[in-house]
């Protein structure tokens, strides 16, 4: 431990490595004091090196191991040697003992340099620590495992209780509201789905009890009832909370939530809808950071890259993005605009809601009962001398032909539609009332996406059946993988996932047939010709490089056919 303990500084480990420069390990240092973060997690975040290599170099440097704490075992015996507090203070997990020494605890830490925490954990156990590098977000996450769901049942029966031994309380809705247990009931809410990935959070009313479920990867599951005690004064504070009048209960109502979790911020739209058995409430979480990504982490292959980055260069003209709700759609507009993003153009936005700021572009929010709508804040904006337009959605066709107009006379729109394919954008544009001629003179290129779950690293190998051939377009048996299912994706088989991508970039051949008023079918036909990857077959890949799963890219078919 003595050799252990000495100081070391990692920031110059990096530098010696070629893996950062001074000048941005003096950044890093900055952003550390303004954060509250660990310099290695600073680095990460701040994207100068990947997670992989940062552990790596850590584990080299410090001489100790790293270990993904959602794939082990953990001992419940050494876990309850701490208190919950201690260990969300030093963000450590006590997951086991060393083989050879039965007084040794095996500490997972985001921090394995914190002597203090160490000595400490010694006084408090009277065990040697042996520290183990682990990621603090995954540490959080099995604290709240064991804790948060215990600690919710917890506060509800106190609430329960409080409520039954004073009836007068229950109907007075602020003291309801500013009771602590019912604060910290929904901030646990909100922080766990966070951690555990989730891109929603639904708080539905029964009869009896109240269900909350997560979206986590694109599918829901139930995380906890409680008792329906609960619910009134849970959804208060909700509505508080996001800015929504507290008094009506009988009208749909929208709001917003701004949320530090982990010392990253996160932006959450709230809508209350009311049902027979009180207002269901549902949350889409959006991380400001998740919206700041490199175009490399998409998910486009080398060839879409070059597509992307073709359509992108365009000096005007429209580039629609188009997929269902939750394809990652407003990800890849942000990315194409943090692309464009240069201090020689002038970039504005119009959306409904604003989703993430981005520094140096001017974004509007849509608001319609000040008849701040999209068709009247693009010609607003048309005055202001743009160079970039971005669009949140064209819904209309007031709103498709200012688009068209904008592109036409020099500028750049960046914009979605809610289509399933790359060629049925056009025909939508058409339906709208656009000329064929005008669509085809405006627009230069369609993203159309999809969001497919990857597979755990639980998968496993088999045989593809004569279906799953047909469908990849196989002429032999290969090994494809299929989930499984483990404590690290919650027995779901899959964690996280990957864009699928269909780019078409508008051609001369192809503008003739949109000026010919061709069909959505003639013209994916032609692009697949002319070397267009389908959604469908963008999946397959996936599915023969072990990525995803065979159910998975069956989805987008369906969807896109």
């Amino acid at each position: 431990m003595a050799g252990f303990r000495k100081k070391m500084k990692i920031g110059e480990v990096l530098i010696e490595k070629n893996l950062i420069t001074q000048e941005q390990l003096e950044i890093a240092l900055e952003e550390k004091k303004k954060r509250g973060l660990l310099l290695g997690d600073t680095i990460v975040e701040l994207g100068y090196i990947p997670q992989e290599t940062m552990i790596d170099v850590l584990t080299r440097h410090l001489n100790i191991e790293y270990i993904d704490v959602r794939e082990i075992a953990i001992d419940e015996n050494a876990f309850k040697l701490l208190p919950e507090n201690f260990l969300r203070k030093y963000n450590v997990l006590p997951y086991g003992y060393a083989e050879n020494n039965a007084n040794a605890l095996l500490v997972a830490m985001s921090d394995p340099m914190n002597i203090e925490a160490m000595d400490d954990i010694n006084i408090y156990t009277g065990m040697q620590v042996v520290p183990i590098l682990a990621m603090r977000d995954h540490i959080n996450a099995i604290i709240d495992k064991f804790y948060g769901k215990q600690q919710g049942q917890d506060i509800a029966e106190q609430f329960k209780q409080e409520n039954a031994e004073n009836a007068e309380e229950e109907a007075q809705r602020k003291e309801d509201i500013e009771n602590a247990p019912i604060v910290k009931l929904v901030n646990g809410i909100i922080e766990q789905a966070v951690r555990q990935r989730a891109s929603d959070i639904h708080i539905e009313p029964f009869e009896y009890n109240v269900r909350i479920r997560y979206r986590v990867d694109g599918s829901l599951r139930e995380v906890s009832v409680y008792d329906k005690a609960v619910y009134s004064a849970m959804n208060a504070r909700l509505k508080i909370m996001s800015g929504m009048d507290i008094s009506e209960k009988r009208k749909p109502q929208d709001g917003r939530i701004t949320i530090n979790i982990d010392r990253k911020e996160y932006d959450i739209r709230v809508s209350n809808l009311p049902t027979v058995y009180g207002e269901k409430v549902v949350m889409r979480i959006a991380s400001k950071e998740g919206f700041n990504k490199n175009k490399k982490d998409l998910g486009l292959r080398e060839s879409d890259l070059v597509k992307f980055d073709n359509i992108l260069r365009n000096p005007h003209g429209i580039i629609l993005v188009t997929g269902p709700t939750g394809s990652g759609k407003s990800t890849t507009l942000y990315t194409a605009l943090s692309e464009l993003n240069t201090e020689d153009v002038n970039i504005i936005t119009v959306e409904d809601p604003v989703e993430a700021n981005i520094d140096g572009i001017n974004q509007v929010q849509v608001n319609n009962k000040a008849d701040m709508t999209f068709a009247n804040a693009l010609r607003s904006i048309l005055r202001q001398d743009p160079d970039i337009i971005m669009i949140g959605e064209i819904r209309d066709s007031e709103t498709a032909e200012i688009a068209v107009k904008a592109s036409i006379t020099g500028h750049l729109v960046v914009s979605t539609l809610h289509t399933n394919s790359t060629a049925s954008s056009i025909t939508r544009l058409a339906d709208m009332g656009i000329e064929p001629y005008l669509i085809a003179d405006s627009v230069v290129g369609v993203i159309a996406q999809r969001l497919v779950r990857r597979l755990c690293s639980c998968k496993r190998e088999h045989w593809t059946t004569i279906e799953e051939m047909r469908e990849l377009g196989l002429d032999q048996e290969m090994l494809i993988m299929e989930p499984v299912g483990c404590a690290k994706c919650a027995n779901t088989g899959f964690l996280g996932r990957i864009g699928i991508y269909e780019i078409m970039p508008i051609n001369a051949r192809l503008r003739q047939l949109i000026t010919a008023n061709k069909t959505a079918d003639e013209l994916k036909a032609a692009a697949v010709e002319d070397g267009m990857s389908s959604l469908k077959h963008s999946a397959s890949l996936y599915v023969k490089e072990g990525i995803t799963a065979f159910s998975e890219m069956m989805k987008i078919a369906y969807e896109a056919d």
